[in-house]
């Protein structure tokens, strides 16, 4: 079967329900208003009964098939729903997923809700085996480009308009949390009197909702992006967090990337070395472009920065510990605040 975007399940179920649905991706918000539109499309087709599965470690993928060929006394047709939050049912799963759609029950439907479905994942033998029963639909997240225009849809599907300057707000304020901007949008119909947001109301009004989280810093350093990167550690400043649980998770990043980049001019591959540090797979590309844009030599001044700020923050030494951990941030961004020279001449102070 097709693969369909989101905003196109609502009008495919329309026109009649398939066997199976995968709804798969790492944006949550989107992933549950997709399976929302679907429970109700099969609400109203007549799959009365739910039955929910959620896979894990210890599951018992007999459940699955036993469920499915089970005889209700109160409903003729039933939604069998399938979370699997890793994507990745294992071979046991595997089986039973093949097994289920050589004998597909008319009466039930199957909604599978995954996590994002690598290329891998997409390809395996269970997948292709749902896909030919029914469509998926994988969710992706909102870029910070396309959020302002989110941000908009949803504005005027709740009845209301808001100025640029407004919208601009929200963004800023949510870092991308489309949940708490879906939230701060039903908080603005009960406040905007004439339906109209302007940029004096959404500033008194919004909370700022940004996700500032400690890790969330580290990814986004590893990433390159200094913009993000710098909100997300003045936000931790601003919420009263301490520096040093920031230094700690920076500076384990910069010592992983040593770690690897000393492996690999020993003659170690790129996947060997992560494995060796301890880096998961699906942190692996961001450490990559990290490596690609910082010099061994860089790495070596990154680690005498994390030592030189923890000894101010403990007093040690006399500079600003958070002036140094945005340095520090920059650095790891490719943007080098102070040329190496004086950087050195800055830590010896």
């Amino acid at each position: 079967m097709a693969k369909l975007r989101p905003e196109q399940l609502a009008a495919s179920v329309k026109k009649g329900l398939q066997s199976i649905y995968i709804i798969s991706g790492d944006e949550p918000l989107l992933v549950q208003e997709a399976c929302d539109g679907l429970r109700q499309a099969a609400k109203e087709q007549g799959f009365s009964e739910r039955e929910v599965h959620h896979v894990e470690r210890s599951f018992d993928w007999n459940q699955l098939l036993e469920g499915a060929n089970a005889l209700s006394l109160f409903a003729e047709k039933k939604l069998i729903e399938l979370n699997i939050p890793s994507g990745k049912p294992g071979t046991e799963g595997s089986k039973a997923l093949q097994a289920y759609c050589d004998n597909i029950n008319p009466d039930n439907l199957l909604l599978i809700i995954s996590s994002k479905l690598d290329q891998n994942q997409q390809r395996s033998k269970w997948f292709k085996a749902l896909e030919k029963h029914g469509p998926s639909v994988q969710v992706w997240p909102i870029k910070a480009a396309q959020l302002p225009h989110w941000v908009n849809q949803r504005l005027n599907q709740a009845g209301l308009n808001a100025d640029p300057q407004a919208v601009e707000i929200l963004c800023a304020r949510v870092e991308g949390n489309l949940l708490a901007a879906a939230q701060e949008i039903e908080k603005l119909k009960l406040l905007a009197e004439d339906g109209f947001i302007s940029q004096e109301l959404m500033n008194s009004v919004v909370a700022n909702s940004a996700r500032y989280d400690i890790f969330d810093l580290a990814d986004k350093a590893l990433m390159g992006d200094a913009q993000a990167c710098v909100r997300t550690l003045q936000g931790l400043k601003a919420e009263g967090t301490d520096a040093i649980p920031i230094l700690w998770a920076l500076a384990r990043e910069v010592r992983s990337l040593n770690q690897i980049a000393h492996a690999q001019s020993q003659g170690q591959s790129f996947d060997w070395a992560a494995k060796n540090a301890g880096v998961w797979d699906k942190r692996r590309p961001m450490v990559q472009a990290a490596l690609r844009r910082l010099s061994p030599p860089q790495l070596e001044l990154l680690l005498r920065q994390a030592n030189g700020i923890d000894k101010a923050a403990k007093g040690m030494r006399k500079a600003d510990a958070w002036s140094e951990l945005l340095d520090l941030c920059l650095c790891l961004c490719g943007k080098q605040a102070l040329h190496p020279s004086l950087q050195r001449l800055a830590l010896t102070l």
